[in-house]
C-alpha cells in the first residue's frame, strides 16, 4: 500500500491510535471513575467528524471570521470611536514580555500529538498526498546539503507550491522572503518555503467595505490599535475554531518566529477592542516595501476582524502601500474585494510594491473610525458601482 493511495479512512484509523495516548489521559481526569474507551470506540466517537476538517486546506490562515460568517452565534453590537484609552496595553518590553511569550508561545504533549497526528493526515488527504514524493525528494536534498539562500518561488515541487526547506529564520531572511514571493508554513516537520501558483491579493483602491460595516464603525462600541498586543492576537489566531478539529500551522516556533520579526518592526499587529478593554479581534502580517502580507486574522465578536481590517486597510492606503496578500481565497476577503490572480502576475505586483519605501518601525492608529466609515476607496465611481453591487 503507498502513501499516495492510502485512503483517508484508514489513515484517520490510524492516526487515531496516536491520538488517543495524547486525548484520553485528558477524559480520565476530567471523569476519574469512568472506564477509557477503546480505540475503535473513540475513533468511531471523535475521529468521523474530522473527515469534513480535513478536506479544508489552509486558506482558513486569513480571513478567518467564523462571526462574520454565522452572526446568529453572537448578538451583532454597534462600534465605538477610536479611543486607546479603553484598549489595554501590552506589557512593557523586556523580561515582563519575554514571560509572557514563553507562557503563550507553548503546547502540552496531548497538543503537540494531536497536531502531529492531525497535521499529517491533512498532508495524506487527497491531492496532497501526490504531491509527497517530491517533498521527500527536497528534504532529502536538504538534508544532503543545504542549498545558499532563497530558493527560486517559480520551481516548485508539487501542487501546494512547496519551494524549499527553512533553514534560516531570521527576522532579515524572513522579509527577503516575503519580498521574493515566499512565505514559511508546515502542520509538521521542518518549515517549508510556499509559492502557490495563485495568489488571492487585494489592490488597495479596489477595498469593498459592506453597508452594513460602515454603519457598525460608526456606532462606536469598538477600538482599534496597532502593533499593541502582537503576543494577545497571534495567540488568539491559533486559539481552536467552535464545531472544528484543532488544526493549526500557527505552532510555537512559528509563533517565536514573527516575535522576533515584530520586535525587528517588519511584522505588525491590528487589535480591536470592545468597551470593556477586552481583545475581541485582529490579525497580523508582514510588511515588505509597500506590499503587507496578511498571515492570520481572529473574531470574538461580529465583524471585529474586518473593522480592524478595514482600518489597517486604509492606512496602508495613506502610507503608499499598493496591496494586501491573503495568500488563500476566504469567503471573507473575496467579500471585500480580494481576488485570485496567477503567481507570475502576482510577482510582477509584487516587484513594483516591494521597491516601495514602506513604513518601517511600530505602527499608530492616525485616525478615528468614522473617518474610515466615511473612505471611498477607488474614487466615487467605484463608490457607485459597490453601491449598485449591494
Amino acid at each position: 500500500m503507498s502513501w499516495v493511495t492510502w485512503e483517508p479512512k484508514s489513515t484517520m484509523r490510524i492516526l487515531s491510535c496516536f491520538m488517543a495516548l495524547g486525548l484520553a489521559d485528558r477524559g480520565l481526569r476530567r471523569n476519574p471513575g469512568r472506564p477509557q474507551p477503546t480505540v475503535k470506540s473513540w475513533a468511531k466517537r471523535r475521529l468521523a467528524p474530522s473527515c469534513s476538517l480535513l478536506r479544508n486546506s489552509p486558506e482558513r490562515r486569513t480571513g478567518d471570521d467564523p462571526a462574520d460568517e454565522r452572526p446568529s452565534r453572537a448578538r451583532s453590537e454597534p462600534a465605538m470611536p477610536l479611543s486607546p484609552a479603553v484598549a489595554t496595553p501590552c506589557p512593557d518590553a523586556g523580561a515582563d514580555a519575554d514571560a509572557r511569550r514563553r507562557a503563550l508561545f507553548r503546547e502540552s504533549p496531548a497538543q503537540r500529538l494531536q497536531r502531529i497526528a492531525l497535521g499529517t493526515a491533512w498532508s495524506l488527504k487527497g491531492p496532497r498526498a501526490k504531491g509527497l514524493p517530491g517533498l521527500a525528494r527536497l528534504w532529502a536534498r536538504d538534508l544532503l546539503g543545504r542549498p545558499a539562500g532563497l530558493p527560486d518561488p517559480d520551481r516548485t515541487v508539487n501542487p501546494f507550491g512547496v519551494c524549499g526547506i527553512v533553514d534560516d529564520a531570521s527576522p532579515a531572511t524572513l522579509t527577503a522572503a516575503y519580498g521574493r514571493g515566499l512565505f514559511p508554513f508546515a502542520h509538521v516537520g521542518p518549515l517549508k518555503w510556499i509559492s502557490p501558483t495563485e495568489r488571492c491579493i487585494l489592490l488597495l483602491d479596489e477595498l469593498h467595505i459592506a453597508k452594513r460595516l460602515r454603519r457598525q464603525m460608526r456606532q462606536g462600541r469598538y477600538s482599534v490599535t496597532f502593533d499593541r498586543d502582537f503576543e494577545g492576537v497571534i495567540t488568539a489566531c491559533a486559539g481552536r475554531r467552535a464545531g472544528r478539529w484543532h488544526l493549526t500551522w500557527i505552532t510555537p516556533r512559528i509563533m517565536r518566529l514573527y516575535a522576533e520579526a515584530f520586535d525587528a518592526g517588519h511584522v505588525h499587529s491590528f487589535e480591536v477592542w470592545n468597551e470593556a478593554g477586552e481583545l475581541v479581534g485582529g490579525g497580523y502580517g508582514v510588511a515588505a516595501g509597500g506590499a503587507f502580507f496578511t498571515e492570520s486574522q481572529f473574531s470574538h465578536e461580529p465583524n471585529t476582524s474586518k473593522i480592524g481590517f478595514t482600518v489597517l486597510h486604509w492606512h496602508l492606503a495613506q502610507w503608499g502601500f499598493l496591496l494586501d496578500d491573503g495568500k488563500w481565497p476566504t469567503p471573507t476577503i473575496l467579500d471585500m474585494g480580494f481576488r485570485t490572480v496567477p503567481r507570475s502576475e502576482f510577482r510582477a505586483l509584487l516587484a513594483d510594491a516591494a521597491a516601495r519605501p514602506g513604513k518601517p518601525g511600530r505602527w499608530s492608529v492616525e485616525t478615528d473610525l468614522a473617518t474610515v466609515a466615511a473612505w471611498q476607496p477607488g474614487g466615487t465611481a467605484k463608490a457607485e458601482k459597490d453601491k449598485d453591487a449591494e
